[in-house]
């Protein structure tokens, strides 16, 4: 994390861990802040990749589940990398600056996956570096976050994942009241202050749960290789294009969307438990006769209590059964909508 800017956050009331802002003093209230009214959040619980040179565009092109030729100054994307076998090794929010691409994806898996793109430069005319503590990223999200985004960089973008970016930085919508804008160490600060009432400061596990209710996943370590894209709903957010060329994995992601049939998907869920569920943790269902039956893909403290999930569950299951936690005795999986329709099983 930035020195420069994990000591300003410090000294306006941040509680950090983890290279990560946790709060500001009122965990509780600050997540149910975010249910109902206006926040500002640190998001240095997520780092940057920044991918340079004249052979840019095709390096990516070959490597991501989606059409890299679609990220422009306007427009930002959605996208994974994943393995030959098809399974999703990153998620990650791409968006241009200048002639680079810069990959937004957990802090915890930057280094890990610049290796990984590394082994795959040879004598490409690219050069991938971490940008983490370059490029700080702010999210706003509820009812005023347009308004005092407005004030600040005038004319914003209508369309999900649209981009504008001025001297300040660049804003992207990530959804009807939610935004992100990227910045320098250097402007970040005035960034901050600028919202002042309005918005109220919050910790990283407030931007986690509205990453939840909006059904995006985040692989971390605990659940990389796990998932077929589609099998984390990859499809229906937008992050795959069916109509590219080839990628690692591609032939099996395809062959899912087209020819096979698709038995797990990414539900969204609550449980009510005071202990804290982790990615990776297994699901279980009577149906299953001891084996699991789905896996949880992220989670968050929520803010009427308990803890919200994107959870990884056999379609066949799901319909039904009743999914337990970490056991047929641990805590009911109590099912709620996400933002976007499944496709029919």
């Amino acid at each position: 994390m930035n020195p420069n800017w994990q000591t300003f956050l410090i000294q306006h009331g941040a509680v950090m861990a983890a290279n990560a802002t946790r709060h500001f003093g009122d965990a509780a209230g600050e997540l149910r802040t975010t249910a109902e009214g206006t926040v500002l959040c640190d998001l240095s619980q997520f780092g940057t990749l920044r991918v340079s040179g004249e052979e840019a565009q095709s390096f990516l092109q070959n490597l991501l589940s989606n059409d890299i030729r679609e990220v422009n100054a306007t427009r930002a994307q959605l996208s994974s990398l994943n393995s030959p076998k098809g399974r999703v090794l990153a998620t990650m929010m791409i968006r241009r600056d200048g002639d680079d691409y810069l990959l937004q994806l957990p802090r915890e898996l930057c280094e890990p996956i610049r290796k990984k793109l590394s082994m795959y430069v040879l004598r490409a005319r690219v050069k991938i570096s971490d940008a983490s503590d370059e490029v700080i990223a702010l999210g706003l999200s509820g009812e005023h976050a347009q308004e005092v985004l407005s004030e600040l960089f005038g004319e914003l973008p209508q369309l999900p994942l649209g981009v504008i970016c001025t001297g300040q930085g660049c804003v992207t919508k990530i959804g009807a009241t939610r935004w992100q804008v990227g910045t320098t160490a250097e402007q970040a600060p005035a960034l901050w202050q600028a919202p002042g009432r309005i918005a109220q400061p919050v910790g990283s596990p407030c931007w986690d749960w509205l990453e939840i209710r909006s059904g995006i996943p985040a692989i971390l370590p605990q659940t990389q290789e796990q998932f077929v894209p589609q099998m984390v709903n990859l499809d229906l957010v937008g992050a795959v294009s069916f109509k590219k060329g080839c990628y690692p994995g591609q032939e099996i992601v395809a062959r899912m969307q087209y020819l096979g049939k698709l038995k797990r998907r990414m539900y969204l869920a609550h449980l009510d438990s005071t202990d804290a569920p982790q990615p990776g943790d297994e699901l279980f269902s009577a149906d299953m006769e001891g084996q699991p039956s789905g896996m949880i893909v992220n989670a968050a403290p929520a803010p009427s209590g308990g803890y919200d999930a994107l959870a990884e569950i056999q379609i066949a299951s799901r319909e039904t059964q009743t999914l337990h936690w970490k056991s047929l005795q641990g805590a009911a999986l109590q099912f709620l909508p996400l933002p976007y329709p499944l496709p029919p099983s």
